[in-house]
């Protein structure tokens, strides 16, 4: 991979059972993967086992004291950017997602980030829900995004079958990430200021 092509997590956002979220996160990497301007992988926040927030110290002090969190650590660090894959529960994004988000702190920072939300009302709200909760951990959140609906991407509200009008939707996504995330990359570089933790 050329040192400078940005690298991409595609984020599987729920850990519920029966989750349709890994089956749009295949969908959105196939898509992506034969790209020439980055590199995309999965990350699916189950595969971490990450409790209820059980670190002692505010994640902004970075001084995990729990395996999980430090290997959650090290996969979001090593990413530009990232493309989170959210269902809607209830108006907002699913717990398991906003759990995984509040481990870290100096790891989102000066990324760039977009959403490909499903539900009934094509996960909407819980895009709107992220952009939140992103803000604060500065992330810029980019305006393309990629809203499903569980009555017209879904076969019988299960089987992902996602209209092809999506599949220009999701370059158009991704092109936005990837700029900003390279955009992002001198904020990333330059050294912490020394009351970034006081």
């Amino acid at each position: 991979m050329p040192e400078h092509m940005s690298k991409i997590g595609i984020i599987v956002g729920s850990t519920r059972p029966g989750r349709k979220a890994p089956a749009v996160a295949d969908w959105t990497y196939n898509i992506l993967k034969a790209r020439n301007d980055a590199t995309f992988e999965i990350v699916d926040i189950a595969d971490y086992d990450l409790p209820l927030l059980d670190e002692p110290v505010p994640p902004s002090f970075q001084q995990y004291t729990k395996t999980h969190t430090k290997k959650w650590s090290a996969k979001i660090a090593s990413l530009d950017g990232f493309i989170f894959v959210t269902p809607e529960y209830n108006h907002g994004t699913s717990a398991a997602l906003k759990n995984a988000i509040d481990f870290l702190f100096h790891e989102w920072n000066n990324k760039a980030a977009g959403f490909v939300g499903y539900g009934s009302a094509g996960g909407v709200r819980a895009v709107e829900n992220l952009r939140l909760v992103l803000a604060e951990l500065k992330v810029a959140t980019v305006r393309a995004q990629v809203l499903l609906s569980l009555f017209n991407d879904f076969e019988n509200f299960t089987t992902f079958r996602p209209h092809e009008q999506h599949d220009k939707t999701i370059h158009a996504l991704a092109d936005e990430v990837v700029a900003w995330g390279g955009a992002l990359k001198k904020l990333r570089e330059r050294p912490a200021p020394e009351h970034a933790n006081g």
